[in-house]
């Protein structure tokens, strides 16, 4: 009976706790698990105001750099993850970034895959203050070879 009891038990936690983690919001991966199969991406990003932004925003003279700078100029909101990455566009990538979800582009969406547009500019390319309006152009963010 007693063990009975045990097996119902630790069977009962190991179902609480794929539940848990089946219900946990996506995590950011960081652009260097992008660049494993998006090489050409990569150093395409890599050359780009985005790939420095952080450090632009920590360097800048003409305005003092607060926590609240990250919102834009991190991909996670945090030093953690600096500049803008693969990830502030397209959403934090631990549920699309395997390669059997990656090479279904309607898998990869469901999984939380997000293809920017304007509006996914807009957020920080607000045009106020220092925040320059961008016009979203495919050809330059999509970060292709050419």
């Amino acid at each position: 009976m007693k063990r009975a009891f045990i097996a119902v038990a630790v069977g009962v936690a190991v179902l609480g706790l794929g539940t848990l983690v089946a219900g946990a919001a996506p995590t950011y991966v960081g652009a260097a698990k992008c660049k494993m199969c998006h090489h050409v991406e990569y150093e395409s990003w890599a050359k780009t105001k985005h790939a420095e932004a952080t450090d632009v925003a920590k360097n800048a003279k003409d305005r003092k750099f607060e926590p609240a700078c990250l919102d834009c100029h991190a991909t996670d909101k945090s030093e953690a993850l600096p500049g803008v990455q693969c990830e502030a566009c397209h959403g934090a990538g631990s549920e699309y970034k395997t390669l059997s979800v990656m090479k279904d582009l309607a898998k990869a969406k469901a999984a939380g895959l997000v293809m920017p547009t304007q509006e996914t500019c807009n957020r920080c390319h607000d045009g106020k203050e220092h925040h320059k309006h961008q016009a979203f152009n495919p050809n330059i963010h999509a970060h292709k070879a050419k």
